[in-house]
């Protein structure tokens, strides 16, 4: 009787714990589980952009929506900058975790004292020209002497410029500047005669609306700055170098992807800003392919050399009054 009854009551244990697994995998999990069986709950990150939403950021995007970062434990925020959104100060204000910015602007907030670290550099060969119509004539830097030359002031569209000026051994008084902003009517009325913009944005919307140009690249001067550069705190690193990893690898797996699948990550943009046109951001994403693997080192890692060319332009340029230390400035740390 007694036999009977222990396996009866066993019998009924083993039917709970069946009800019980059964019903537990019928509910949807809040969160990512751990191997050890524990619940790993997404981190909360933030990311600021440089600049509105858009294909130069595509990469960012992709990994949000192909799960790259869910993947990494994170769940990303990415908020647009802009001028009153400056990346810099809003991650050194301890409210955000990572950034987008020019590598000039991590050498010159040090230089203030902001303990802002590179962790990437996405656009390794800069996007930035001077571009002119082409019934203009103008082909070089020669031939702005006597011209009127749009500025953008403040950035690092202004250090490149004055650099390619600098470079070419022109006297800049002899290039009339007119400070320029957004509008490009300037350039499309005569007002002036070359226009400093990103060859995957503003070049490609004066030739979407059928104007020829003639371009003028960096590159021809021996100008390359580092654009689009990640980067973090000295004391976010220090405090989570895990989670600074697990964010820059994802972000690079993204930027990996957006480049191999132009399209589908110029489109992932259109999630984020709705005024945003596919056409033109698939021509943004796919004129950026070869301004973000220019070499053959892995996507995002940085050079000391470079870094080193840049520090001496912004100080032979007055935008830097002393030199920083570069091991401190950048990390290739995260990247490899």
């Amino acid at each position: 009787m007694w036999r009977n009854s222990k396996k009866s009551l066993f019998i009924v244990l083993a039917a709970i714990m069946l009800v019980a697994t059964a019903c537990g995998s019928n509910q949807a999990p809040a969160s990512s589980e751990a191997s050890n069986g524990e619940t790993a709950e997404l981190r909360k990150v933030v990311l600021r952009l440089k600049w509105i939403h858009q294909a130069q950021f595509a990469g960012y995007y992709t990994a949000v929506e192909k799960g790259f970062y869910k993947e990494a434990g994170l769940d990303v925020e990415i908020r647009p900058g802009g001028a009153d959104f400056p990346s810099v100060q809003m991650i050194a204000s301890g409210s955000e975790h990572f950034g987008v910015t020019g590598a000039d602007q991590i050498l010159m907030a040090r230089e203030k004292g902001v303990p802002v670290q590179a962790l990437s550099a996405v656009y390794r060969k800069t996007p930035f020209v001077l571009f002119a119509l082409k019934d203009s004539g103008i082909t070089k830097m020669e031939d702005l002497i006597g011209k009127k030359v749009g500025v953008k002031l403040g950035g690092n569209e202004e250090l490149t410029y004055r650099a390619m000026v600098n470079s070419a051994g022109i006297e800049a008084s002899k290039i009339e500047e007119m400070p320029v902003k957004y509008d490009m009517s300037p350039l499309l009325s005569g007002q002036v005669a070359a226009w400093p913009g990103y060859v995957i944005n503003e070049m490609l919307a004066v030739q979407e609306q059928g104007h020829e140009v003639n371009v003028i690249q960096p590159g021809d001067y021996d100008i390359n700055f580092y654009a689009d550069t990640l980067f973090t705190t000295e004391s976010i690193i220090k405090k989570d170098p895990e989670m600074v990893k697990s964010f820059v690898q994802a972000s690079m797996k993204g930027w990996e992807y957006a480049i191999a699948n132009p399209e589908e990550a110029a489109e992932f943009g259109l999630k984020y800003g709705s005024k945003l046109n596919l056409e033109h951001e698939v021509g943004m994403m796919k004129a950026s392919v070869e301004l973000l693997e220019p070499d053959n080192l892995p996507l995002g890692k940085m050079d000391t050399e470079a870094w080193g060319e840049l520090q001496k332009s912004l100080i032979d340029l007055k935008f830097l009054k002393e030199e920083q230390n570069l091991e401190e400035a950048f990390t290739n740390e995260f990247i490899e």
